[in-house]
C-alpha cells in the first residue's frame, strides 16, 4: 500500500538513540492508574531485558518494557496494545520499529504539524496544500459521482457481492482515471502511475489509502442498521461528519514515521534530536482523554476529529471525501435494501495500513 504522502522515510536511525533523560514517571491517565503489563494482558508478549536502559523506559517493576505495535496479535486487534502504550508508556523506544513511539492524541497531533519533526507530510498539510492550485471541486465531484453509480449498478443485480473487491478497489482508481481521461479498461494499469501523477502529483499515490479508508467507512455504516437508516438520505454535511468519524476510529494509515530536528518534550519524557519517531495514529484516534466513548462509531459526536488528513484543499483529501459521499448515495440508490450478508461481520487487519479485507453484502436485502 502507498505510504503517507509523499513518501515514508526509512524507519531506522543511523544508530539507536539514547534513552530519554531520567525523570518522574508519566502521570496516570484519568480514570486509570499506572500498572505493569503482565503476560496475557495484551496480544503477544511482554519482553524482559537484562539492561532495561537499552530498551528505553521500563515499567514500575524495572523488568518489563512496553509491548510493541508489531507484536503477534496486533494485526488482528492492535487496540489493547495501544491502550497499554497510552496509559503506561506514552514515550518508549521500540526495537522492532527502531523508532521512538508516541501513542497519545496530544503528542501525535502535535508531531504531525510541529516544525521540529521533519521528513514527510500528510495530504492536506500546508506544504501539500501550497502545491495544488485551481482545483476544480465541481468537476472532481461529477467524476466521483458518475464512477460510483456505474460501479453500484454493476453489482446491484447480484445475489451477493464483496464491496471491497467489487467497489472500494475500483472507485478511487476509476475516479482518477476518469478525471484525467484514461480509458476505463486501462485504468488499473495506468492510474497508479502516469494518470495519478497528472491529477495530483505525489498525492495521487494515495489511491490505495483511499481504498482502505472507504472500505472501513462502509463497514462502519453497514454494521449498524441505525447508521444505515440515519445516513441513507442524509445531507452532505452529515455524511462528511460520518466520514471524519470513520477516519478517527479506523484510520487507513495506522503508523506514520517522522524524524526530529531537535529535542522535543512529550508525555513521558523527551525525544532526542535526529531520532525516528513512530506516530500511532490508530492509537491517537481512540484516546479517551480526547474522545468520549472512543471505540464507538458515532457520526453525531460533537468532539469529532481525525489525523489521517490535514485540512487543506489537496486533491487527495477532496477526492476521498467526495468518494465517500457518492459511494453511499450510489449504493443506497442502486440497492435500497443493501445489508451485510447473514452472519458476516467485517474484520480489519494490518499493522501499518489497516482495513477490512472483505465486505460481503446482499444487494437485494
Amino acid at each position: 500500500p502507498a505510504p503517507p504522502c509523499p513518501r515514508t522515510p526509512p524507519w531506522a536511525p543511523a544508530a539507536p538513540p539514547a534513552p530519554p533523560p531520567a525523570g518522574p514517571p508519566a502521570a496516570p491517565r484519568a480514570g486509570g492508574r499506572l500498572r505493569t503489563p503482565a503476560s496475557g494482558t495484551v496480544p503477544g508478549r511482554v519482553r524482559t531485558v537484562a539492561d532495561p536502559a537499552a530498551a528505553g523506559p521500563v515499567g514500575p517493576t524495572g523488568r518489563t518494557v512496553a509491548p510493541s505495535p508489531l507484536d503477534p496479535g496486533a494485526t488482528r486487534d492492535p487496540h489493547p496494545v495501544h491502550r497499554v502504550l497510552r496509559e503506561e508508556f506514552p514515550l518508549t523506544y521500540d526495537p522492532l520499529l527502531r523508532a521512538w513511539v508516541l501513542s497519545r492524541y496530544a503528542d501525535v497531533a502535535s508531531a504531525l504539524t510541529d516544525s521540529r519533526f521533519t521528513h514527510g507530510h500528510r495530504p492536506g498539510d500546508p506544504p501539500c496544500d501550497e502545491a495544488h492550485v485551481d482545483i476544480g471541486v465541481a468537476a472532481l465531484g461529477a467524476v466521483a459521482e458518475r464512477t460510483a453509480y456505474v460501479l453500484a449498478r454493476r453489482i446491484a443485480e447480484r445475489q451477493q457481492a464483496d464491496l471491497v473487491a467489487d467497489f472500494c478497489h475500483w472507485l478511487p482508481a476509476g475516479t482518477v482515471a476518469a478525471a484525467v481521461g484514461v480509458p476505463y479498461r486501462d485504468m488499473m494499469r495506468l492510474v497508479r502511475g502516469r494518470a495519478a501523477g497528472a491529477l495530483a502529483g505525489e498525492c495521487g499515490g494515495q489511491i490505495a489509502v483511499r481504498e482502505k479508508a472507504l472500505a472501513s467507512f462502509l463497514a462502519n455504516v453497514l454494521t449498524d442498521p441505525d447508521q444505515v437508516a440515519a445516513l441513507r438520505d442524509a445531507p452532505a454535511g452529515l455524511v462528511a461528519r460520518a466520514w471524519t468519524e470513520s477516519l478517527r476510529r479506523d484510520p487507513p494509515v495506522q503508523i506514520a514515521v517522522r524524524r526530529t530536528r531537535a529535542e522535543v518534550k512529550v508525555s513521558g519524557g523527551t525525544v532526542p534530536a535526529g531520532a525516528s519517531v513512530a506516530l500511532l495514529i490508530g492509537s491517537a484516534g481512540r484516546d479517551p482523554e480526547r474522545f468520549r466513548e472512543p471505540d464507538r462509531f458515532d457520526p453525531f459526536r460533537d468532539d469529532a476529529d481525525q489525523l489521517t488528513y490535514g485540512s487543506g484543499r489537496c486533491p487527495a483529501v477532496l477526492l476521498a471525501g467526495l468518494e465517500a459521499e457518492f459511494a453511499l448515495r450510489a449504493l443506497f440508490t442502486a440497492m435500497p435494501r443493501l445489508r451485510l450478508a447473514d452472519g458476516f461481520r467485517p474484520v480489519s487487519t494490518g499493522l501499518i495500513t489497516r482495513a477490512p479485507r472483505s465486505l460481503i453484502v446482499r444487494p437485494g436485502g
